[in-house]
């Protein structure tokens, strides 16, 4: 490997970017919605849509991932895959009164969606602003 840093620029001695803990809770079934309902009475719920085929949605995740600075005690954060679980997606559309997009972000409070966003607008919300 040494060999091929210095062909292509690396030193080897770079310091590796440590990778942020996002605090994710997956989100699986339906029964977790109602839960979600009544959490959201006392600290921000947010439901991340997720789909796992899709490179666009791979990458508003990831920047997503990079900015995201809320903490434990301030919201809880679900992961939805949508693929995996599709009628707990489907549920969500219903529950909360929305059109399914992917991938697509909802912030959950006093029982009702506050804000939400899908594409590149995901990372233009203010998370912050809905606490």
């Amino acid at each position: 490997m040494g060999i091929l840093n210095s062909l292509f620029g690396g030193s080897g001695n770079e310091e590796k970017k440590e990778k942020k803990v996002i605090p994710w809770i997956s989100l699986t079934n339906v029964a977790q919605l109602n839960n979600i309902e009544e959490q959201s009475k006392s600290k921000l719920q947010i439901i991340f849509k997720h789909s796992t085929t899709c490179g666009i949605s791979r990458m508003v995740m990831n920047m997503f991932q990079e900015t995201y600075d809320l903490n434990e005690q301030q919201a809880d954060l679900y992961y939805l895959d949508l693929h995996s679980y599709r009628p707990v997606s489907n549920e969500v559309a219903v529950k909360f009164q929305l059109i399914h997009q992917s991938p697509q972000v909802l912030l959950i409070k006093n029982g009702v969606v506050e804000a939400s966003s899908s594409h590149g607008g995901i990372n233009d919300l203010v998370l912050k602003e809905y606490l």
